[in-house]
């Protein structure tokens, strides 16, 4: 049975563009091509195919692919997915990003053809810069991009990585152009909160810009189930495993904020991975979208559960205190 969440829906930013609170992140369709799709084991057509249908289904409406996920692998597996997925895709957004480092602003309008083909000439609703270092400023970013909605290309502007003052001065440009920033795609979970003390969080709801949160689950390690069996860490494939997160020190650390979820989730007859996807998309009203990927069915099927319950304001405070008490205040 296909669930239609149209009352969950909320806009993005300032942008007239309807998204789902979670959308799907598509790093891991990149077909192990390119130095960051090694980081994901490659999925097989029919997986990706079976993950994108139980997102459609489950009511998430939007797919975040980028030109450097498998250097246009992902975009090319994202696409043909959502054609096999006929009707049930009909109003699926895709957005998607360029890869600034070593090049000029020029290159935006110079690859976006590029995009489109490997998109199988869907329609882009999103752009956005996917780093804030390139050989061109912010200025001559934008006003490329702004030349992009004009020519019918692309419908929004977006960033991701940016400083609160490199987003400012983003939304500044494309005011100039009758346009604004519709979001700052970051890294952000209950166990990195920078955005809420670095500026970046405030600026975005001053100015009605979207905050997209990548790695909502800190690359599976909310999810607990690296906390009750250490052993599955020499399991993972890739640099993930390396990181200090997951070392016993690292798991030792976040097991009381793991102790809380887990309690809630139980409490929800959900998982903990949901409870903290949940606590995403509600802690800061409607600002707060995130992509948690999937690499299997059931972590789609995960996904699309966190959206079918809210938690109280009471439980997202009890949540947010034990992340900053794991976090060190």
């Amino acid at each position: 049975m296909t669930v239609t969440w149209q009352s969950h829906l909320r806009q993005l930013g300032s942008s007239a563009l309807e998204l789902s609170p979670l959308g799907l992140g598509c790093w891991q369709f990149s077909n192990g091509q390119g130095m960051v799709g090694k980081f994901w084991p490659v999925l097989s057509k029919a997986d990706v195919g079976k993950i994108v249908q139980t997102s459609l289904r489950g009511g998430i409406n939007w797919f975040d692919t980028a030109e450097i996920y498998g250097k246009g692998q992902s975009e090319q597996m994202l696409a043909e997915a959502l054609r096999d997925a006929g009707p049930l895709a009909d109003r699926a957004h895709i957005a998607t990003k360029w890869w600034p480092i070593l090049r000029t602003a020029s290159s935006i309008s110079h690859t976006i053809d590029e995009r489109l083909r490997l998109l199988d000439n869907r329609p882009i609703e999103l752009h956005q810069v996917h780093q804030p270092y390139s050989f061109s400023s912010v200025r001559a970013e934008m006003t490329a991009m702004a030349e992009l909605v004009k020519q019918g290309k692309i419908r929004n502007v977006g960033v991701s990585n940016f400083s609160a003052a490199s987003m400012r001065e983003a939304d500044r440009v494309l005011r100039e152009h009758g346009l604004r920033l519709a979001s700052n795609q970051v890294k952000y979970s209950l166990l990195d909160r920078r955005i809420e003390r670095n500026g970046i969080l405030d600026a975005a709801q001053e100015l009605g810009i979207a905050i997209i949160a990548y790695s909502p689950l800190e690359q599976g390690i909310l999810s607990g189930k690296f906390h009750k069996r250490p052993e599955l860490v020499k399991a993972i494939t890739g640099p993930r495993k390396w990181s200090s997160a997951f070392r016993a020190s690292g798991l030792r650390r976040s097991k009381p904020l793991i102790d809380v979820l887990e309690e809630l989730a139980e409490y929800y007859d959900a998982s903990p991975t949901q409870i903290a996807l949940n606590w995403m998309i509600h802690a800061h009203g409607d600002t707060v979208f995130a992509i948690p990927g999937a690499s299997k069915v059931h972590h789609a099927e995960e996904n699309v559960k966190a959206m079918q319950f809210k938690l109280t304001e009471a439980e997202l405070t009890r949540i947010s205190d034990a992340s900053w008490q794991v976090l060190g205040g």
